[in-house]
């Protein structure tokens, strides 16, 4: 298929930037986002992207003016840099909305610096923003990216070709942004959600005889409360079960009044002012809580009530995160995390080359080796000569693929008596001393970029957001390369 025709069209003037003396913090930040900017246009990422977008778009329109086409390619540049300056500094949409009104910097990286005044972008157009493109072109621009620092880093003003020939892996959990999974929240959480669609459908002039919907989350609050506080008594377990009874039956009656009102609405939406997609999100709200509280009553029963265990794949974690998985990982403060697994590989040079996160249970680890492999071999080419790994990735059958692609196998073995054999090897110790920093850049994207945990909503979005979240590191590793290379070029004029 042709690639789209960008209309050229005019760019914000150059803004001078103020100077900014005695505050370490801005300077760096200020020196990443402009070697950020000089990446962006030297690898023509940001007119690939754009060229993406306006392929997808034309096909969605049939005539569509010169004048519609620029806007569209100046929104594009926008949800480019918006969405990465918002992952660098660790900013939320409404927050970053703000910084971006009050910073003349982000202003100039995001392009908006317009005369006479400047359009700053809602929170809201910052969300649209953040999906303007599907996952799988960030990932095929972070892939070239990648390609154009291995085989010509001038054009990218680096001081050294990025390194596509060794791969360190691991795996980890990204926790999804919920509370501690524990069956009688989930009737709070139910009770909650029910009773405000309800009152939203009551404020319309809509209504059933019932109690007003605030009785009943004062009532489940209280029971909440009874509960947690059922732990300091000497009846623990009689008190547990008479609370949970309690919200047990209040939970079918809230039950029983939302279903009423979720079909008093999908009667009678047209007599509200709500347009009908304002009154299929209500509904949806509904029968997404409806479709889940018998599980979750259920699951509720068997382990307090009846004290028998609940197997993980039939748990309800929480009931608006479906895709979040009980992961064992059996570490110091974090025996057993919530979320989803990830796997990273990563270059000696602290950069990501494949990233994977799973919406289903995921494999064994030495399961997830070859199909990392394929991916960066079909992304990069066959230049992988080495890949090292903790011993969770070993197996029999990776040791023979990996003998066979020519590639050195420096992954550790399970076997003690094999470690102490491998052990003697230089290029083996210096391999696995490098793989134990693998953890320190787990932790970097997790705590730093992600600020802990993958915030948002839906599995599709996280694995977008976790894609954005690896372009801005790989551009900010860049950016740190180009600026140590620029330090040691000035000690060394003054030496």
């Amino acid at each position: 298929m042709p690639g789209a025709t960008i209309i050229p069209f005019e760019l914000p003037l150059p803004q001078v930037l103020p100077t900014i003396e005695g505050n370490i913090d801005y300077r760096q930040l200020r020196q990443q986002l402009l070697h950020m900017d000089s990446l962006l246009v030297r690898s023509g990422l940001e007119s690939q992207l754009m060229e993406k977008d306006l392929l997808r778009w034309q096909g969605q329109h049939k005539r569509i003016g010169a004048r519609a086409q620029q806007n569209r390619q100046r929104h594009c540049r926008r949800a480019l840099r918006c969405n990465i300056a918002r992952l660098l500094i660790q900013e939320d949409y409404r927050g970053f909305a703000a910084r971006l009104a009050d910073s003349p910097l982000l202003q100039w990286f995001c392009g908006l610096s317009q005369l006479p005044c400047i359009t700053v972008p809602s929170k809201s157009t910052l969300e649209r923003y953040d999906k303007w493109w599907p996952q799988s072109n960030i990932r095929h621009v972070i892939q070239q990216l990648m390609g154009i620092g291995a085989d010509t880093p001038q054009e990218l003003d680096l001081p050294e070709a990025v390194d596509l020939e060794s791969a360190f892996l691991d795996t980890t959990c990204v926790e999804a942004n919920i509370h501690y999974p524990v069956d009688w929240v989930l009737f709070r959480d139910a009770t909650r959600t029910l009773m405000k669609a309800v009152q939203l459908i009551r404020h319309q002039g809509l209504k059933h005889r019932m109690e007003e919907p605030q009785v009943f989350l004062s009532r489940i609050n209280r029971l909440c409360i009874q509960m947690t506080h059922a732990s300091r008594r000497t009846d623990t377990q009689r008190h547990r079960k008479k609370t949970l009874r309690q919200m047990d039956k209040l939970v079918g009656t809230v039950r029983h009044h939302a279903r009423r009102y979720h079909q008093l609405l999908e009667q009678n939406w047209p007599k509200t002012q709500w347009t009908r997609a304002q009154a299929r999100q209500v509904l949806g709200r509904i029968e997404g809580i409806l479709k889940q509280l018998p599980q979750a009553r259920k699951q509720a029963r068997q382990r307090i009530l009846q004290g028998q265990p609940v197997a993980n794949q039939e748990k309800i974690l929480s009931l608006y995160e479906p895709d979040v998985h009980v992961i064992v990982r059996q570490k110091a403060g974090a025996e057993v995390e919530f979320g989803n697994t990830l796997l990273l590989a990563e270059n000696p040079q602290g950069l990501i080359l494949d990233w994977e996160l799973f919406k289903e249970k995921a494999p064994a680890d030495s399961a997830l080796l070859p199909w990392s492999m394929g991916r960066m071999e079909s992304a990069y080419g066959p230049r992988l000569k080495a890949v090292s790994a903790d011993r969770g990735f070993d197996s029999e059958v990776n040791r023979i693929g990996l003998a066979g692609e020519g590639i050195y196998n420096a992954v550790c073995p399970r076997s003690p008596q094999a470690l102490r054999e491998r052990i003697g090897s230089w290029k083996f110790k210096r391999l696995q001393r490098r793989r134990g920093q693998t953890e320190g850049r787990i932790s970097i994207i997790k705590n730093v970029f992600l600020n802990g945990r993958l915030r948002s909503k839906g599995f599709e979005h996280r694995a977008l957001t976790l894609t954005w979240t690896v372009l801005v590191h790989n551009l900010w590793v860049l950016a740190r390369m180009q600026l140590r290379a620029a330090a040691e070029q000035v000690q060394a004029r003054a030496a």
